[in-house]
């Protein structure tokens, strides 16, 4: 694989247009991983994937050999600028898509095409092309750092200890890393009454982070999570979280608790 090669796989992929100058050549990363990763669910890490080449190659690579490598791809959300001429290309292909003009944003489309054509070429290959993506940030609770004189302020502020803004899927990430479990699960979700709740792991773990939780929901959402969980047969050891200021009140909150432990889910949880 030689530069000019990699750069006519770019403009493959992106309808002609040379939104990266200087990628890396699919063929060579292809051979770097056949020749450092022979085993399934081995991991590959790219610190610095600028335009997703590595990915590109472990999808392709996969496909040839059969093996399933997993990989782990980090680019820093560098802002493309308009005014400079390399990036030019680049920034205008990320406003005509609709996407933040950033290397990241560009490195996610190169590996959704990228999959997709892996996908239609090999019709018959059923291997994994997805990915998921996460942002490092802060915790999605608040901190406390309550002093004498700011105690009341603080308490004031814990009355919803989730910081404004943050999402459902936020507060799951943080639980699966706070837990120790794999950010690659399976993670399945249903709506029972119009409250969203995530199944991890094949229920090793069920959460509902909506905000409210009605008294009137309570007993939908029992009957699905224990329906749910029984369908699994996941065992005693599941766990399970809310939002303890989702609660309409107190009584639903008990009434809750009191259901899925008659169902032998007793390890819960409020955040």
């Amino acid at each position: 694989g030689h530069t000019q090669q990699a750069t006519n796989e770019i403009k493959e992929l992106f309808s002609g247009e040379q939104v990266f100058d200087t990628p890396k050549p699919l063929k060579l990363l292809r051979r770097i991983v056949q020749l450092s990763s022979n085993k399934n669910d081995d991991i590959i890490l790219d610190f610095f994937a600028g335009s997703g080449t590595t990915a590109h190659a472990i999808f392709e690579q996969n496909k040839e050999d059969g093996i399933s490598r997993k990989s782990i791809i980090v680019q820093l959300p560098e802002v493309l600028l308009e005014s400079n001429r390399e990036q030019k290309a680049a920034y205008s292909f990320c406003m005509k898509n609709n996407l933040q003009p950033t290397i990241s944003e560009l490195t996610k489309e190169r590996l959704r095409r990228a999959g997709k054509k892996v996908r239609e070429d090999n019709p018959d290959w059923n291997g994994d092309i997805g990915f998921r993506v996460f942002k490092l940030d802060t915790s999605n609770i608040r901190p406390w750092e309550a002093t004498a004189e700011s105690l009341s302020l603080q308490l004031d502020a814990y009355i919803s200890p989730i910081i404004e803004g943050r999402s459902e899927e936020d507060l799951l990430a943080e639980l699966i890393l706070k837990r120790g479990i794999d950010l690659s699960v399976n993670v399945e979700t249903r709506q029972f009454d119009g409250l969203t709740v995530s199944c991890v792991d094949g229920g090793k773990l069920f959460t509902c982070f909506t905000r409210q939780i009605p008294a009137s929901s309570v007993e939908a959402l029992t009957k699905g999570i224990i329906d749910w969980h029984k369908s699994l047969k996941a065992g005693k050891d599941t766990v399970c979280y809310f939002l303890d200021d989702a609660f309409e009140n107190n009584v639903a909150k008990t009434n809750l608790c009191a259901i899925l432990e008659q169902h032998g889910l007793t390890n819960l949880h409020c955040l």
